[in-house]
């Protein structure tokens, strides 16, 4: 009889460890998905490939330092500011003169300091939103020459090519013709532009009417792409700043910098490195060698990590 209680005793102690071992064990691992779901970070990116490589780049920076990102990419440039207002992301690169006219709808400035310094305090202000640094990378409007015409007329900056118009065949986008931030805002800063000619194509045309010498000069963006062909294309300089600066930021909500203040410093490093010919090039990458932009992201983190 002695022996079956013990045995007993024994069976009902085994028993007892067996259900504190799995309460522990469970208890512990739910803390541990607690912790690391805390630790994730959405990350959005707008819908063309700029901003899908840097998004990324920033994406294998964070979880280089242990953070999970969860990525939300092709959002659109008219959504992307509500959906970090509305905390459906985290953060998100945006561009400087974007957040200055778009979203503030403020006037346009030229400074990049004082763009940089308005968008900041005033994001803070209405969204609680913080613009960590920006980059030196410029993706702003230009205007695109071909090289064999800018060098016979000796073109290099708008103002030369304004004196130069009347042997010049244009190709615009249409809109560009009536925008304030287009060709009538130019001509209220260089003067009228007397072209040889002026048609309108569709935007994704652009350098083949140049290439197929259907036309010598277009708008353009100045980190696209196919301005790394220096030999055939020629970025013309903006020697009167009428076009505001749109250089790259992240912007992360106030609450997510609180929780984890080392992203800061993870992103700005990240951000330090982008000039427009940094980025120019990335684009080149995918745009004009066909590559897919994780591949490049991850080809460009490598070698500035």
């Amino acid at each position: 009889m002695k022996n079956k209680k013990l045995t007993l005793a024994i069976l009902l102690g085994i028993v007892a460890i067996l259900v504190v071992g799995f309460l522990w064990y469970g208890n512990h691992k739910t803390a541990s998905v607690k912790t690391q779901s805390s630790k994730t970070i959405r990350i959005g990116s707008k819908d063309f490939t700029e901003n899908l490589v840097v998004s990324e780049v920033y994406a294998l920076a964070l979880e280089d330092k242990g953070y999970t990102v969860k990525r939300i990419s092709n959002i659109s440039s008219s959504l992307i500011h509500q959906a970090i207002v509305n905390d459906d992301i985290d953060l998100y690169p945006e561009y400087t003169g974007t957040g200055l006219l778009s979203v503030l709808g403020e006037r346009m400035q030229t400074d990049p300091k004082k763009v940089y310094e308005t968008v900041k305090k005033d994001y803070q202000k209405k969204f609680n939103l913080t613009w960590l640094d920006y980059a030196e990378a410029n993706d702003s409007q230009g205007l695109v020459i071909r090289t064999e015409v800018a060098k016979n007329l000796g073109i290099a900056t708008i103002s030369d090519l304004q004196a130069n118009a009347s042997a010049l065949r244009f190709a615009s986008q249409g809109e560009f013709d009536q925008r304030e931030d287009g060709l009538s805002g130019l001509e209220a800063t260089y003067g009228a532009f007397n072209w040889k000619s002026s048609a309108v194509y569709d935007n994704s045309l652009k350098y083949t009417v140049l290439e197929n010498n259907e036309a010598d000069v277009t708008p353009a963006y100045t980190t696209e792409g196919q301005l790394v062909n220096t030999d055939n294309y020629t970025l013309l300089k903006d020697d009167k700043q009428f076009w505001p600066p749109y250089n790259l930021a992240p912007i992360v909500r106030d609450d997510l910098l609180k929780r984890y203040p080392d992203i800061k410093a993870i992103l700005n490093k990240v951000t330090a490195s982008l000039t427009t010919e940094v980025v120019t090039k990335l684009n080149a990458k995918v745009d004009v060698d066909g590559e897919d932009y994780t591949a490049v992201a991850k080809s460009y983190y490598d070698s500035i990590k």
